[in-house]
């Protein structure tokens, strides 16, 4: 695991709460802010992308979204995307009052749902850098095909039905009905396809953080299901990274992705 030279917590306002961060100060003026998909944490989730970025001088903001990690809000576990996004925006501005980051050298980086984030949030600041999306989720409709594959009809019926119960519940205060981020097939979980159960293989493998902030048995509610795309089309804004060749399978096997061999390579919106 990496060993940074340095440290500290840090915390924004973000809607009416707030939310947890790690910064590592930089040396050259740039600042990458970087978050987990879906209920994925901020240690396993940025630690060894982050040191890559800090051995080269950028100073890092990793957070945990707001009902998730060490950051506020209730409902713990839930996964509302607007929510997430307005999250983003906080973190931005936080980054640009930390004394080691220059305002017009900010990039944002994600992967899977957060990666889906990184499109809406770069549209909305012109001024960012960069935007670094690694593996996306962008578009629901193309990605349901993949998902529903590895999916048993009595497993997807239990899934819709406890949807549909938590729903209802919802319109009268009930507490969300929650159900596992990933788990192997046949089980009710968001998600099921053959790697889906490489995430902690991935991203925690010294399993440091296995009884920490990681994610909870409950990761992802059912109610986060029907909020809607992850991420709108992109109008214009900072020049956006998207990676193939670096994705972590774990965390979004059912994501088309490109042919093997495929590099990190900059796309200008349009």
């Amino acid at each position: 695991m990496p060993a940074f030279k340095q440290r500290e917590k840090v915390r924004f306002a973000s809607g009416d709460t707030s939310c947890a961060a790690w910064h590592y100060p930089g040396s050259n003026g740039g600042c990458v802010i970087m978050a987990g998909g879906t209920s994925v944490t901020k240690e396993p989730a940025s630690d060894l992308f982050a040191a890559r970025f800090n051995d080269a001088g950028f100073a890092v903001l990793a957070f945990d979204h707001r009902r998730c990690g060490e950051s506020g809000g209730a409902p713990r576990q839930i996964v509302r995307l607007d929510e997430q996004v307005a999250d983003r925006h906080a973190a931005i501005e936080c980054a640009t009052g930390l004394p080691d980051v220059d305002p017009d050298r900010i990039s944002v980086w994600g992967f899977s749902l957060v990666g889906g984030h990184v499109f809406r949030v770069a549209a909305d600041h012109p001024r960012l850098a960069c935007a670094i999306a690694q593996t996306p989720v962008v578009d629901g409709r193309a990605l349901a095909p993949h998902a529903l594959r590895s999916i048993t009809r009595l497993s997807a019926l239990r899934l819709f039905g406890r949807g549909v119960a938590d729903a209802l519940g919802g319109l009268v205060g009930r507490p969300p009905l929650l159900v596992p981020t990933a788990g192997p097939r046949g089980v009710v979980a968001s998600l099921t396809t053959p790697d889906a159960m490489d995430g902690d293989r991935a991203l925690d493998p010294d399993r440091r953080h296995a009884n920490g902030s990681r994610r909870s048995p409950h990761g992802s509610p059912c109610r986060s299901a029907a909020t809607g795309p992850a991420a709108m089309p992109p109008g214009s804004g900072a020049p956006c990274w998207s990676s193939s060749a670096t994705r972590t399978r774990a965390h979004s096997p059912a994501q088309p992705s490109g042919p093997p061999g495929t590099r990190l390579s900059p796309k200008r919106f349009t």
